[in-house]
């Protein structure tokens, strides 16, 4: 009777599944993208590094000049008299000194970057698309890998932004003599210290991206796919300026390493972080490590959210083409 009396109550069709409400999409966020192929990670990443590297290389100038100490040209911290100094000294182009060594580093870091991270996150997240220590963690594996790839460009770089035409005359210049002048180790001598800095950045930076997202998209599901160019944006500038406002003392520990002995600047015994930090501190005081602070935030906020929209773009890109290839293979 029990049993019949339970089927008959389930039969009513009065008890009938409650639907869930329009405004609720838990997947929203993370499905759009999925099915991605590996190379098509990798170029979408290299092409929202070149852009977000290329479009704010000025601004990283003046926070590289800011940093260095010693008997460079600038020693201010302020953002106004380091850009005016740049411009009186070099004028203009001094302002974009080195970006072509950014060109060749910033493309394959970054296909290494994303491709790294969107295979470690389907790997660490079990699943569970709201998992913020998997993307963290995700992060971290990333950065260690591309960082790998960029740091030789990267000091390159900013030796570059640092020296004049008479220090050297451009990218293979410069590798050149350092190559014969320092021998290969001074390609990696901040390696240690870019990993060091760039994995709590990219474990916050990740983080904070992926929860901002989430929010923001269920705070306006419905206009999600509508305001999506937004969302990539705001929540990458978010991540940006709060993982660099956190990891700016190792970023000026890293920018000292690569630029030692260039224009003056001082020169080290060793790769040690901590003399680097004693010698900032006994020159400068606690306030040196916080030297460029301002356009490292002005820097990667609107970076990272000129990185996030456009690699999402692509990734949308290569979604319909994607979608478009497995409806003609199914028709």
């Amino acid at each position: 009777m029990a049993a019949e009396a339970t089927t008959t109550k389930f039969q009513n069709p009065d008890f009938r599944p409650v639907p869930q409400t329009p405004d609720f999409h838990p997947e929203i966020a993370v499905t759009t993208h999925d099915g991605l192929h590996f190379w098509q990670f990798m170029i979408a990443g290299s092409i929202a590094g070149s852009v977000e590297h290329m479009a704010m290389f000025p601004v990283d100038t003046v926070k590289t000049h800011m940093q260095a100490l010693g008997s460079c040209p600038i020693k201010s911290v302020g953002v106004r008299h380091a850009l005016k100094s740049i411009l009186k000294t070099e004028g203009p182009s001094g302002l974009y000194r080195g970006i072509g060594a950014m060109g060749l580093g910033a493309g394959p870091a970054h296909a290494v970057y994303f491709s790294i991270y969107e295979v470690s996150k389907k790997f660490f997240s079990g699943g569970n698309p709201n998992n913020s220590a998997a993307h963290a963690i995700s992060g971290v594996f990333a950065t260690v890998a591309s960082d790998a790839v960029f740091t030789p460009m990267d000091m390159v770089k900013q030796r570059l932004q640092l020296g004049n035409n008479s220090t050297y005359k451009g990218v293979w210049d410069c590798v050149k003599r350092v190559l014969s002048e320092e021998g290969l180790g001074a390609f990696y001598a901040s390696y240690r210290t870019t990993v060091l800095m760039n994995a709590p950045f990219t474990a916050v930076h990740f983080a904070t991206y992926e929860a901002t997202k989430r929010g923001l998209i269920e705070i306006s599901p419905e206009n999600a796919s509508d305001e999506r160019l937004i969302v990539h944006a705001t929540a990458g500038a978010a991540a940006g300026a709060l993982a660099a406002a956190v990891t700016t003392p190792l970023d000026v520990v890293k920018t000292q390493l690569q630029c030692q002995g260039v224009c003056g600047c001082d020169r080290f015994q060793s790769s040690s972080i901590g003399d680097v930090f004693r010698t900032i501190v006994k020159k400068d005081g606690y306030r040196g490590l916080i030297r460029g602070w301002i356009p490292r935030m002005l820097f990667h906020a609107p970076a990272a959210a000129i990185c996030w929209s456009t690699y999402e773009a692509c990734k949308t890109f290569f979604q319909e083409i994607n979608d478009s290839s497995n409806s003609s293979i199914m028709a």
